[in-house]
């Protein structure tokens, strides 16, 4: 009977089944039965564990995606695009093999709106990327969109900031003594617990409305220099040492350079209200706190 049950619940696809896919399986594996994309054989046994029937396949090689055609009517769709390019050629090959009428939450991220100069930024804003890897997912966020549109299938599209927990703070940055921006050139960034995107993400695939767009993120403002501080008094590690811009940028690397360049406040007015998401860990310096006595 519990076989029977199991194979009468609607299926649901996690593609890109990494960090954030695992803390969402615990919250949909009794709604649904799981079926999770990885690349590697080796991660099978980790995904049945977790409650996820798992399908070795590879974005990056068509041939390997036709038992996906079909396969749910829900889909979480989590995995980044290739590292080149303009296009987002691994959503271009997913899109090919989505269900009509089916249900999908892209994950996709705030770097879409390129610097915003600290503006208060609602999803209401047009899209800027300033580099190639916004652009990318930019290109996925239609792709998803025009297949929502010939299919009539309903999508959600998660606009994440940067993603935190107790494994993924940058302790490594600040054990280097990488500098941070002075205040004056300092930018506006914004965070997300991981737990709480997973919740985010299942809030979404039941409440969130077709076409929509919604920010992830935990309402908390700070620039970036300070949530550095925030980890590092936390730690009882140094400080980083502060920099102006035209110095910093002969010491850190293009891409984190990038980061640094962008300066936005996501507005998580419509994550409230119509998702009605009710976070864990709603302050991000709690939450940090938290981390350190854990340890």
């Amino acid at each position: 009977m519990n076989k029977l049950r199991q194979f009468k619940r609607p299926h649901l696809l996690i593609v890109g089944c990494g960090d954030v896919g695992m803390r969402l399986l615990p919250l949909v594996r009794q709604r649904f039965r799981v079926f999770a994309l990885t690349s590697s054989s080796e991660r099978c046994a980790e995904l049945r564990r977790a409650g996820a029937v798992p399908i070795v396949a590879n974005l990056d090689q068509p041939a390997t995606l036709k038992r996906l055609a079909g396969l749910a009517q829900y889909v979480v769709h989590m995995a980044p695009p290739q590292a080149d390019g303009q296009l987002d050629l691994r959503t271009r090959r997913l899109a090919q093999l989505l269900p009509s009428g089916g249900r999908v939450v892209y994950v996709s991220t705030s770097g879409v709106y390129g610097d915003c100069a600290g503006e208060l930024v609602t999803e209401t804003r047009p899209v800027a990327p300033r580099n190639a890897r916004a652009q990318r997912r930019v290109d996925a966020e239609r792709v998803l969109r025009d297949w929502a549109v010939r299919s009539g299938a309903q999508l959600a599209i998660l606009r994440v900031p940067g993603i935190y927990a107790a494994e993924r703070l940058p302790i490594k940055r600040l054990e280097q003594g990488t500098p941070a921006l002075l205040p004056s050139d300092d930018v506006y960034t914004n965070h997300i617990h991981a737990d709480d995107l997973a919740r985010i993400v299942a809030l979404a695939l039941f409440r969130a409305r077709p076409g929509r767009v919604y920010h992830a993120v935990d309402g908390c403002h700070l620039k970036m220099g300070d949530y550095f501080d925030t980890v590092a008094d936390a730690f009882g590690m140094p400080r980083p040492p502060r920099l102006a811009r035209a110095d910093l940028q002969a010491q850190v690397s293009p891409m984190l350079l990038s980061f640094m360049s962008e300066s936005r406040r996501l507005d998580d007015r419509r994550l409230r209200q119509e998702l009605g998401a009710r976070l864990h860990h709603p302050d991000i310096g709690a939450a940090v706190a938290a981390m350190a006595l854990a340890q």
